[in-house]
């Protein structure tokens, strides 16, 4: 399913880009990682799952999954999903009961998207859900990472994936907060890292940044087909990217 994923990606995406600045920290964790993150947008899964599969390649992942949206993706479920209903209050006690069976095992990785619903980039406060400033309380031992989810056109026809990890958090330090203050603190923290991606996307740049995975460049069809050919009448080596890097920006 990766590999599923890695070409859906290539196919409608233009890149997956990791910023420079928000590589994970910790990947050599001894006990669990939860990444908690916002969700501006439909391709959060495959991001989740092509950045699990990249970054941390030696943990089992899991996600909750709204139950309704999981049963018209069932493959999800192959996947380290699990159903939660958002709609009633059994939902929290849901996620709480699979969080700790989940965590209490070893080389677990927990991904959420803990706005619980579709919000934009530049909506603030983010309204996290309270259910992941329960986390530390199942799992003291885990290690809490926040991760930023932006996407953006470019240069090219399709658009880009961006992502960045903030600094990571003890869960044991955030058990010393009482609850308010707690989630308080992942809302913050996220917020700060989701600013400085924006300014990064904002600027254009893409040293800023690594290409995880990169996706196919040009029109395509006849159109691509003609640029190449004339690009070998001429001798050229085709590029069929609308900005050749390191071409100077049009003002």
């Amino acid at each position: 399913m990766v590999s599923y994923f890695d070409r859906f990606l290539r196919r409608n995406l233009n890149a997956l880009r990791l910023a420079r600045w928000g590589r994970p920290e910790g990947l050599a964790h001894p006990g669990p990682i939860v990444v908690y993150c916002n969700h501006p947008a439909w391709w959060d899964a495959a991001t989740l799952i092509l950045l699990g599969a990249r970054l941390f390649p030696g943990r089992i992942h899991h996600a909750p999954f709204d139950a309704d949206a999981l049963e018209r993706y069932t493959v999800f479920r192959r996947m380290g999903a699990f159903a939660v209903d958002l709609e009633t209050g059994r939902g929290a006690a849901q996620f709480l009961r699979a969080s700790r069976a989940i965590l209490g095992r070893p080389g677990r990785m927990l991904w959420i998207t803990a706005q619980g619903r579709f919000a934009d980039v530049r909506a603030r406060p983010l309204a996290l859900r309270p259910g992941v400033a329960r986390l530390p309380e199942i799992a003291p031992d885990a290690l809490v990472l926040p991760l930023a989810l932006e996407y953006a056109f470019w240069e090219e026809r399709g658009a880009e994936a961006f992502a960045a990890f903030g600094t990571p958090i003890p869960a044991a330090d955030l058990l010393a907060l009482p609850r308010p203050e707690r989630l308080a603190r992942l809302e913050a923290e996220l917020t700060a890292t989701l600013d400085r991606l924006s300014a990064d996307v904002i600027a254009r740049e893409p040293a800023r940044f690594v290409a995880l995975v990169s996706g196919a460049k040009g029109v395509g069809g006849i159109y691509d087909s003609w640029r190449r050919l004339r690009a070998l009448m001429a001798g050229r080596r085709f590029d069929p990217a609308h900005r050749a890097p390191g071409a100077a920006k049009r003002p």
